[in-house]
Formats: structure tokens, C-alpha cells, sequence
């Protein structure tokens, strides 16, 4: 575009050299003379200044250093959305031939044409259309009027992202052209929305998935267009700084998954707004921030009529640092699949990273999928047990008992561990020998004071006094100085204890217990 621009431009998108801004200023600077265009970086980085100039204040921008001064002849305002498409999908796949003069008939007379046939050709490939994708092709609105719906009719999936898209009425002028669209991708347009009446009726009538990721559309926007997507499924509204502001009002009813990732400003009363979307299936709130949650409607080993139909439910990234959290989880209804990677609760590469997930499983019952991996029958049953038994002893010093007619744990055991009863009752409750602390291995309390063994072959027997301080293994391997070959003339008369399996073992080969100077068990 020339330095003569004249029609209003402010509001519109535009692209130099790759990099997206808004146009909020056009006009004279002086002292330079000739026309410019104040635009607003999408990128602040990109920009020199806030839209002021020598103290004359041209346009407002949110960050200190997004806005510069451009000629017009240097910014991209875009191509309409035909002409994109032509751009992309018309290929010539055969060599081209001479195009012929050919005769066609235009109301009564006849009207030689050149290339007829390459335009009925092109046309025919564009009707074929069903699946297109023209992210970052500087889309900038629908063009010629009814000229998408002659055009390519059939399409019902449209990747629009980081395009140059100035509005919600330009969305809505291409879609109203597609009857049979059903997928939408508009992410990384910088949209205005309307303020005042929602979407015509009928023009997203099939619409079942709409991606609006980094739009800045705002909570009272969705649901202001929300009633013209009547049969939507699926809702991605990632790093758009939402505030969920009101509950849903008959709109949304339909929605199975809703993506919130990365809208830091979102807590859980937010979420308590959203909790009685009837179809709700799956809810991601990746990097939210979101530390804690509580159910009020729900105690104690009961479950929530929050989220009825939620199944899955991804929590990654955020700052999930206590057990609470995980436990309010489990009183969700339908909750099959969890995903909570890269929290301070479960910190991925911990040494503790098999207990944590062991726990996690032991604390949601209904638990299938944990982080992408499914949960085995055998998997569940060896964390419950192994939970069961980790916290048997704070159990038994908070009141609980293995007759049931005792068996009275204290309200903070069972707000910290609301399961636990129930495992109880699954595989009985844990016996005292279960719950015994193993005690450090000490060759004191195992091996006999007095070792004998031969110096060398044929000699006299050596006789080794062991000391009355308590001994481990390294410290015998000192004391004793065994010379190599060692012989079956060895005879070493001691008992070990295995105190992983509760047995005594005897050791009567030579090589188990001395290998060079070292005792080895």
C-alpha cells in the first residue's frame, strides 16, 4: 500500500517482515512530512516507543515499547480468504498446454474465451475441498461476497491461525459462506468482538470445535457469541489472562472439553462457575497456577455434584505442593484419567517419584490413567497395600484399631488420608507385624564373636576375637584379613538374618561371606 493511503485503517492487522501488529494511528507526524501508520507489535520487543513522539501523544499502546512509526508501503494488509486459498491449493499437476479459443453461450450471445477450461479445472479442485489449512497466510477477510460458498462449499475444517484477522464480523463473514463447517482454528488473531448482539443465527450451525488460543478474547465475550455455537464440543481458549466472570447461562450446555491453560489469572472459585456444565468431559488447566481446592458441597469420603460428567482432567504445571489437593480429587464423580506432571508435588526425576505416583493411585479410587500411563489391576493393588501399610502406625496412634468395635481414627487422620478406611475394609485392617520398623543391619547381633579360619593352607587355625561394640560389615572386612585362594577348609560358623523376609539363613559356603578382605552377604 502507497503513501496516499485513504481509507480508514486503523483497527486493521498487518504483517512486517513477519512480525504482527495492529494498526491505531494514521496520519501526519511532523515534522517529517508524507503519511504514517502507528501500529502496536503483538511482540512489545519489536516496537521502539509507547505511540508518543516528541511529547505528542499519537496512539496508546500496553507496553512501554510496543508501538513504532511505519510507512504504509511498507506493512502487508493481507489477501482475502479466496484468493489465499487459490494460492495455496489451485496446483497445475499437469505440463501446461496451449490454451484454446473456445465458444461458450452468455444469456443469448456467443463469446469467444481463452483458458476456459483451466478455470473449470481450478474451480473443480476447490470444490473438493474438505480439510484446509492456511495458517499464517495473512488472511485478512472474506472477499468477494458469496465467493467462498461458489467457490469451495465442501469445506468443514479451516485452520485460520496467526493470520490478520481484525474482527469477529470478518470470522463471521467467511464462515457464513461454509454451511457444513464444523472445525475452526483462529488462534493468534487479535480479534475484536462484538459487544453487543451475538453471532447471526445459523452461521456456525455445525460448528462442533473452535480453537480461540491467544485472540484475547475475554470470559463475557465467550459467552456473548457462545448462543450461535449451538452444537460446540470442544472449546480451546489457552493464554487469553480470562477471569471467569459468570456462571453459563443456557449456552455452552453442549461443550465435552474446555481448554483454560495458561489463563494465570484463573483460581478455583472461578472454576466453581463452570462446575455444572452438564456434558463436561474433559477440563485442561495446564500452567493456571492454581495452588488448592476444595469441594464444599462435599465431606469427607463423599463425592461432589461439581463436574458430574468430568472424566479427564489435566493439572500440569501448576503449584500442587500438598496432599489435600489430591485428596478433593477423589470425590469427583467420573474422574477416570489425571494428568499433573511437573508440579511441586510430583517434580519429575525425584527419587520418590514411584511412591508419589504409588499414593496418588491409593488416593483416587476411580483412578484409571495416571499421566498418560494406564493403572494395571495388579499396579492399584500394590499402592493400596503398600499405602495401607506406610501409614498403618500414624493410623494406629490416631485411634484405629483392628477391632472393628475400637476402631475410631481421629478427624485430622481421616482428612488427611479419607481412603484409608476403605482400604481397610478392602484388604483388612494392617497387623502389627506389618507395621514393624526394620532395624539396621548389625553383625553384632548376628554373627558369633569368635571366627576361625586358616592362615594359609595346612597351618595352624588363626583365631579373630571380635570386639563388643556393635559391628557392620565394613567394619569386620578390616579385622579380617583373609589371603586368596580361599579354600572350603574355611569354616565359619555364624547365622545372618534376613530381615526383609523375617527368616534366619545359614551361610555354610565360604565365598557368601569373604571375597579377597570384604565381607560379602
Amino acid at each position: 500500500m502507497n503513501d496516499t493511503l485513504t481509507s480508514d485503517v486503523t483497527g486493521r492487522r498487518v504483517e512486517v517482515n513477519g512480525e504482527h501488529a495492529t494498526v491505531r494511528f494514521s496520519g501526519i507526524v511532523p515534522p517529517v512530512a508524507g503519511l504514517w501508520l502507528g501500529v502496536e507489535w503483538d511482540n512489545p520487543e519489536r516496537g521502539k516507543h509507547d505511540g508518543s513522539h516528541e511529547g505528542t501523544v499519537y496512539f496508546k499502546c500496553r507496553h512501554p515499547t510496543g508501538g513504532s512509526f511505519i510507512r504504509p508501503n511498507k506493512v502487508n494488509f493481507g489477501v482475502d480468504f479466496l484468493t489465499a486459498i487459490k494460492n495455496r491449493y489451485v496446483l497445475e499437476d499437469e505440463p501446461e498446454e496451449e490454451e484454446k479459443e473456445q465458444t461458450v453461450i452468455i444469456g443469448n450471445k456467443p463469446v469467444e474465451t481463452i483458458g476456459f477450461d483451466s478455470v473449470v479445472k481450478q474451480q473443480s479442485q476447490l470444490s473438493k475441498l474438505q480439510e484446509v489449512s492456511l495458517r499464517n497466510c495473512a488472511v485478512n477477510g472474506a472477499g468477494d461476497k458469496r465467493g467462498i460458498a461458489q467457490a469451495c462449499p465442501n469445506i468443514r475444517s479451516i485452520d485460520l491461525s496467526k493470520n490478520l484477522l481484525s474482527s469477529w464480523d470478518d470470522v463471521i463473514a467467511i464462515a457464513d459462506q461454509l454451511k457444513h463447517l464444523e472445525v475452526l482454528n483462529l488462534s493468534e488473531n487479535k480479534l475484536r468482538f462484538p459487544s453487543g448482539l451475538p453471532s447471526p443465527t445459523g452461521t456456525f450451525s455445525m460448528l462442533k470445535v473452535l480453537v480461540l488460543n491467544r485472540t484475547g478474547v475475554t470470559w463475557a465475550e465467550v459467552l456473548r457469541c457462545a448462543s450461535g455455537w449451538p452444537v460446540l464440543e470442544k472449546l480451546y481458549l489457552e493464554s487469553n489472562n480470562i477471569i471467569i466472570s459468570e456462571r453459563p447461562a443456557d449456552v455452552l450446555q453442549t461443550v465435552k472439553l474446555l481448554d483454560l491453560s495458561s489463563n494465570q489469572l484463573i483460581d478455583e472459585n472461578q472454576l466453581f462457575l463452570i462446575a455444572y456444565l452438564p456434558r463436561l468431559e474433559q477440563l485442561i488447566l495446564s500452567d493456571i497456577g492454581i495452588s488448592s481446592l476444595h469441594f464444599p458441597d462435599a465431606g469427607i469420603g463423599c463425592k461432589t455434584a461439581m463436574f458430574p460428567s468430568l472424566q479427564y482432567l489435566v493439572l500440569n504445571d501448576n503449584q500442587i505442593s500438598q496432599w489435600s489437593f489430591i485428596n478433593e480429587l477423589d470425590k469427583l464423580q467420573s474422574l477416570h484419567a489425571l494428568s499433573c506432571a511437573r508440579n511441586p508435588l510430583t517434580e519429575e526425576g525425584s527419587k520418590d517419584a514411584q511412591t508419589t505416583r504409588q499414593f496418588i493411585i491409593a488416593k483416587i479410587g476411580q483412578l484409571r490413567t495416571l499421566n498418560k500411563c494406564v493403572i494395571q489391576p495388579e499396579e492399584r493393588r500394590g499402592a493400596e497395600l503398600d499405602y495401607r501399610k506406610a501409614f498403618g502406625n500414624e493410623w494406629k496412634k490416631a485411634g484405629g484399631h483392628q477391632d472393628p468395635d475400637k476402631d475410631r481414627p481421629n478427624e485430622e487422620f481421616l482428612a488427611a488420608h479419607p481412603r484409608y478406611q476403605s482400604l481397610c475394609l478392602k484388604y483388612g485392617a494392617p497387623e502389627d507385624g506389618e507395621l514393624k520398623t526394620p532395624q539396621p543391619f548389625l553383625l553384632r547381633n548376628e554373627l558369633l564373636t569368635e571366627i576361625k579360619y586358616p592362615n594359609q593352607l595346612g597351618q595352624r587355625v588363626i583365631e579373630k576375637q571380635l570386639p563388643e561394640e556393635e559391628l557392620r560389615l565394613e567394619r569386620v572386612s578390616h579385622i579380617l584379613t583373609v589371603p586368596e585362594p580361599l579354600t572350603s577348609v574355611l569354616s565359619v560358623f555364624h547365622r545372618i538374618h534376613d530381615s526383609s523376609k523375617g527368616e534366619r539363613l545359614p551361610v555354610a559356603s565360604p565365598q557368601s561371606v569373604c571375597v579377597r578382605t570384604s565381607l560379602v552377604l
